[in-house]
């Protein structure tokens, strides 16, 4: 026998509650690692304050390029400044769901608020989810030709790790062909979504603004974030140059990319820090370099996004 739930329970405000689930995982993963934090944090109080207040700012100023990149997906003039919050938004809700579900979540309701049909609006989270790891990509291939030292990020992704690594992707890729091989349905709406993908595509490139948009963030954003990195290198006196610092950040973050946890929280340390260690930082300092990092960039920006993402659903803005 199912016993009701009491009328205070059913008149629980999840959606309003969702907002800090973001929150307390972060809080969560923070006290699981705390010894290796505290470290960190120890090692952060003698940093440079004038290079940290530049990451902040810097890390402020990355959800610019993400708005560019999000208007360049569609066709209709979006309103700058709930296209603003609602990505300040989608930020904190990127830590609910692996793999930036999260942030799609919140900008495909977005985009329908803002009048645009549910198909196309999955063609341009499919278009920017397409664009973004091309920007990133093209940026470390950039800095790897610049760079004498690249071939230290060797190390990042071992041999026997790259293979695995290799083998998911093409056993993913397997499943997901079979998958829509076999069920129509699945088959239908997939084709539906490419189709109107490849049109809206083709309309974008037709107009130089919003191609311009399109690139430009995809590739901008990584680039202030990769700055961010430096800024905090620099406080914390690397001995590794910007360049280097700048190119095991990206290299780490296409790694971290194979296992696609909610945030990237637990794989892009890791990975950041095999990388800073590969282009020749201290362990001590390049665990430090990575706690500040992931603190100005994740952490703090975790309560306003949480603020925002509340006001947005209470106001049904998403």
């Amino acid at each position: 026998m199912v016993t009701a739930l009491p009328p205070t329970l059913r008149r629980l405000p999840v959606r309003q509650l969702l907002p800090l689930v973001p929150l307390v995982l972060v809080a969560a993963w923070a006290a699981g690692n705390w010894p290796v934090m505290a470290s960190g944090f120890v090692r952060l109080r003698g940093a440079d304050p004038a290079w940290l207040v530049a990451a902040g700012i810097l890390t402020v100023a990355c959800w610019l390029p993400v708005c560019l990149l999000r208007q360049g997906t569609v066709l209709e003039p979006l309103p700058a400044g709930r296209l603003f919050a609602s990505q300040v938004a989608a930020g904190s809700a990127n830590h609910l769901l692996p793999a930036g579900l999260g942030a799609h979540v919140v900008t495909l309701r977005f985009l329908r608020s803002c009048g645009i049909s549910a198909p196309r609006a999955c063609a341009a989270l499919a278009l920017y989810s397409l664009a973004q790891p091309i920007g990133r990509y093209a940026l470390l291939i950039v800095l790897m030709a610049a760079s004498p030292d690249a071939s230290a990020l060797g190390g990042l992704l071992p041999a026997e790790r790259g293979v695995l690594a290799l083998f998911l992707l093409v056993t993913v890729g397997a499943v997901g062909a079979a998958l829509l091989w076999c069920v129509r349905p699945l088959r239908a709406f997939v084709q539906d979504l490419l189709s109107t993908a490849l049109t809206d595509a083709r309309a974008l490139h037709t107009r130089p603004a919003r191609a311009l948009a399109l690139w430009c963030g995809a590739v901008g954003f990584p680039a202030l974030q990769a700055a961010v990195m430096v800024a905090v290198a620099r406080a914390l006196q690397l001995p590794v140059p910007a360049l280097d610092v700048a190119l095991a950040y990206l290299a780490a973050t296409v790694v971290a990319g194979i296992v696609p946890t909610p945030g990237g929280i637990g794989s892009v340390e890791a990975a950041l820090l095999l990388a800073l260690v590969g282009v020749g930082s201290p362990v001590t300092e390049a665990t430090a370099a990575v706690l500040g990092f992931r603190l100005i960039t994740v952490w703090l920006p975790l309560l306003p996004g949480a603020l925002v993402l509340a006001s947005l659903v209470r106001r049904k803005v998403i």
